[in-house]
């Protein structure tokens, strides 16, 4: 009998015997009220049943139980009733298309697609959106993108809001945002989870205003859009102003707030260092029950460290009932950046002996950097050299340079130069440009001319920035060298580089206000 494979394995809570006056109708209907009931598996009782009375199905009973099966996420079984199938229709194809893609198979819903071409029937809307999604979980997000809207247009399939809204996500996924707004723009009705998606797209390519003009023309805004438009701008400092102000707005309309919000809300405050918005925004968070989750937590040790307010900032991570690696970085570093370093290595020092966290590359890297304010060479060689040696972590460039500028700051500039010519790898930019300063220091004219000409060759690594020219210029000037000045600033002028103007933000009445500086 074809089910007596199927038999051995099914689980133990069939064995329950379902009495019933066995009929198509009633199996089909009784196997309904179980697909959408809240206990979805007393309906493998039905096929027990049904394999022990050997009843004969047909194509409805069995499209039945494959989507019970994949109700609850039993692939194995799902997919021994598919291949059991009298015959295999296009909606069983897409019922176990479907299953494979939300329980992230991804390679066999790719598998049964091509199963699905060789069997002679045509995918079709259903099948290809399915595809597009499981395409953007993968590499190879942008061939396929394309392959499926070449078979759209070719087959003319008749497109809806679930295939179009899966094309437009493939082609923002992929990076191709003309092709995504071509196909958001010949959506009759664009709706939210598309418009949402673009958004998302416009704002990762830096492109606000095509985010802003996207978010205007959608009809059915809700809390996602929303975070959205505050995430994105919520990345910068030019626009971090606008994400407090969209978050007023959607208090204002009574949107609920989620956890990605106020992720979002935090780190805006975090960059404008506006942490009297970061306060109100606690307040309100103290009002839900998110308060308590970690990332929340993280978020606002990381805003208050940030703004200065370290005290605010150890009374949030004290009374936190879980930390994470995170939490402890954004703790650590905090205090190092605050002119605290003694603070800084304490904590360092608790997080290794107590906790159950282990240290990630960044906070190796605030470590580091409170050393270098505190002048503890020999404390800060140890914890550098304990990262391979304990934790088996290469450490990395930003690692060398801090190194470099902890021995250059400290007046050692020899041992520093010896310690990046013994690097395992070649110095990049940043190593050779914080050898260049520390010379600069201290006004080691023939060393700093040595990092600088090694930064200069360093064509690959497209130095665009100002600062290592400007740094070396000072070093030539300080030693009198007016000629060697002049070339470099020609260099400079043949490079594209120009000095940049500074920048400060104040906080005024009126919100933030930024002033450049003349050149």
């Amino acid at each position: 009998m074809k089910h007596a494979k199927l038999s051995r394995i099914l689980p133990p809570q069939c064995n329950t015997i379902w009495r019933r006056t066995l009929t198509s109708s009633s199996i089909a209907s009784d196997l309904q009220d179980y697909i959408n009931s809240e206990s979805r598996f007393q309906g493998q009782k039905i096929h027990s049943h049904i394999i022990k009375t050997g009843f004969r199905l047909n194509v409805n009973i069995s499209i039945k139980l494959l989507i019970l099966y994949l109700k609850l996420s039993y692939l194995s079984y799902a997919r021994r009733v598919f291949d059991e199938l009298p015959r295999r229709t296009l909606s069983a194809y897409n019922y176990m298309i479907s299953g494979y893609v939300k329980n992230g198979e991804v390679q066999k819903s790719f598998d049964l697609v091509r199963e699905l071409h060789d069997s002679g029937e045509n995918p079709d809307g259903y099948t290809y959106s399915m595809i597009l999604k499981a395409s953007t979980s993968g590499a190879c997000t942008r061939l396929v993108g394309r392959a499926v809207h070449a078979q759209i247009l070719k087959n003319d399939i008749e497109g809806d809001d679930v295939l179009y809204t899966a094309l437009v996500d493939s082609y923002v996924k992929s990076c191709s945002l003309e092709y995504a707004r071509k196909v958001f723009d010949l959506m009759l009705v664009q709706n939210v989870i598309s418009s949402t998606s673009m958004i998302t797209g416009y704002m990762d390519q830096g492109l606000v205003e095509e985010a802003e003009d996207v978010f205007a023309r959608t009809f059915d805004k809700d809390v996602v859009a929303c975070n959205a438009m505050i995430e994105g701008y919520s990345k910068s400092v030019e626009t971090s102003n606008k994400a407090i102000q969209m978050y007023v707005n959607m208090r204002r309309h009574d949107y609920h707030p989620t956890i990605s919000t106020y992720a979002s809300i935090i780190g805006a405050c975090s960059l404008l260092s506006a942490f009297e918005i970061g306060q109100q925004v606690q307040a309100q968070l103290m009002k839900t029950e998110l308060f308590t989750d970690i990332k929340m937590g993280s978020a606002l040790v990381d805003m208050y460290s940030k703004c200065g307010r370290t005290d605010d900032a150890r009374c949030i991570f004290d009374h936190m009932p879980q930390r994470n690696v995170f939490t402890w970085t954004s703790m650590i570093d905090g205090y190092g950046k605050n002119g605290c370093p003694n603070e800084s290595l304490q904590l360092f020092d608790i997080m290794l002996r107590e906790s159950n966290t282990s240290p990630n590359y960044v906070t190796f890297l605030g470590a580091l950097s409170a050393c270098v304010h505190a002048g503890l060479v020999a404390r800060g060689q140890q914890i550098f050299y304990s990262m391979e040696r304990d934790y088996n972590m290469k450490p990395r460039m930003e690692h060398y340079a801090c190194m470099v500028d902890l021995f250059g700051r400290a007046g050692k500039l020899k041992q520093a130069f010896e310690f990046v010519m013994q690097m395992p790898e070649t110095p990049n930019a940043d190593v050779w440009t914080t050898m260049l300063s520390c010379c600069n220091l201290h006004g080691e004219a023939e060393l700093a001319e040595i990092a600088a000409n090694q930064l200069l060759k360093r064509k690959k690594e497209k130095i665009k920035l100002s600062g290592p020219y400007v740094t070396f210029s000072n070093a030539l000037a300080d030693a009198r060298r007016w000629d060697d000045v002049s070339q470099l600033r020609e260099l400079m002028k043949e490079r594209g580089i120009s000095k940049g103007t500074g920048v400060t933000w104040i906080e005024a009445d009126s919100g933030l206000e930024t002033f450049h500086a003349a050149s």
